[in-house]
């Protein structure tokens, strides 16, 4: 499995790449694996400020639904587009085109609480 060391992760098995005050967010490479094909991905809360730790959306894969958490409070910019008629590049590059959204960052402290490469491998077991 891969864990971008550039990138910061939760323990809700979410990963956040951060430029400046905007972060880019996905689910990890051990999410998508544990939940499979993915088929849908539903984000409803662009244009929203979003609190750390909310719901900012689901994640439908054949078999289940899973939540998706918000890492740290902020403003949704952006959805994923491309994900709509390609959600299985979600399993594919979880890291790459697999983004799902971007938001503008409100509280740039709370980064210091999410998780390092390594310190989600602990996580996991990997």
């Amino acid at each position: 499995m891969n864990f971008p060391a550039d990138l910061k992760y939760t323990k809700d098995h979410e990963w956040v790449r951060v430029e400046g005050d905007t972060a880019t967010i996905g689910i990890t490479d051990f999410a998508q694996r544990e939940l499979g094909d993915i088929v849908y991905v539903d984000v409803n809360t662009v244009g929203e400020t979003v609190e750390k730790e909310a719901v900012f959306g689901t994640v439908e894969a054949v078999k289940t639904v899973s939540d998706l958490f918000m890492p740290v409070t902020g403003e949704v910019l952006e959805v994923n587009k491309d994900i709509d008629s390609a959600p299985e590049s979600v399993n594919s590059d979880p890291y790459g085109k697999g983004w799902m959204i971007k938001i503008k960052i409100s509280d740039a402290a709370q980064l210091s609480e999410l998780l390092s490469a390594d310190a989600y491998k602990q996580l996991i077991g990997a």
